[in-house]
């Protein structure tokens, strides 16, 4: 049966569900289906509870001061969404945080807008964590 035939009997009825990972539109596909399926998201380089670089520490430790539930990718793990993700938000850098579908920016952003507040108020706006008593 040409192709598909590899052995793997069990992946074929999920082989239409999972994306070609060599196909670029397909990569951002799946980059934009997580951005908007998830609250607040975060690409990062290892995991939140251990990170494998400086700013992606940060980060989450900007998550966890703000108090907000968030889910995260680790890019080390997928090579392609690792680059996809840079040509998606046309950002250079690994972290990158989503919020509500919308790229909000990497580090220095993130850290700056945790420290003037405008982090939390966004994430109050989005009802994603309580507003300060």
């Amino acid at each position: 049966s040409g192709v598909l035939d590899d052995g793997h009997d069990d992946f074929k009825p999920k082989r239409k569900a999972m994306p070609d990972m060599g196909n670029e539109d397909e990569v951002l596909a799946l980059i934009d289906e997580h951005v908007k399926s998830h609250p607040v998201l975060l690409y990062m380089k290892g995991t939140p509870s251990a990170p494998q670089c400086g700013f992606s520490q940060q980060v989450v430790r900007v998550m966890h001061s703000v108090g907000v539930d968030f889910s995260s990718i680790n890019v080390l793990e997928h090579q392609e969404i690792r680059e996809g993700i840079k040509k998606y938000s046309d950002w250079p850098t690994i972290p990158q945080l989503y919020v509500d579908g919308e790229f909000v920016g990497g580090c220095d952003i993130i850290t700056a807008e945790f420290q003037s507040g405008d982090l939390a108020k966004l994430l109050e706006e989005k009802g994603l964590i309580e507003a300060e008593k």
